[in-house]
């Protein structure tokens, strides 16, 4: 079982950064893949990034690629996007999830634990 809290979202202008973390407790979050999905009004839940668990392999959605990095400190069970270049169609909720299998994947239903999401707004 594990349990996940995102924070860092917040409002920010077009062309900012923001960075969002994901805390998790429970045991083996070592073991997981943790991806990043969001959830703009009124549409479907899309992927973000992905990272496996020792860190080695990470994935990204075409949107977001050169912009967003994926990283995680498994010592400290966190999980870390940094955005940068930050644009409106970026305004969604932002999640956090875990999945166990080591491959990433960018299928939502492929991810076991979810937390409760952080919203992130990005102004033109």
């Amino acid at each position: 079982q594990v349990q996940l809290v995102e924070s860092g979202g917040g409002l920010v202008q077009a062309g900012g950064s923001l960075r969002l973390s994901c805390a998790a407790s429970g045991r083996s979050f070592s073991s997981y893949t943790m991806g990043w999905f969001r959830q703009a009004p009124g549409k479907e839940r899309e992927f973000v990034a992905a990272i496996s668990w020792r860190g080695g392999t990470s994935s990204y959605a075409d949107s977001v690629k050169g912009r967003f990095t994926i990283s995680r400190d498994n010592a400290k069970n966190t999980v870390l996007l940094q955005m940068n270049s930050l644009k409106p169609e970026d305004t969604a909720v932002y999640y956090c999830a875990a999945r166990v299998g080591l491959p990433t994947s960018s299928r939502p239903y492929e991810y076991t634990y979810w937390g409760q999401g952080t919203q992130v707004t990005v102004s033109s």
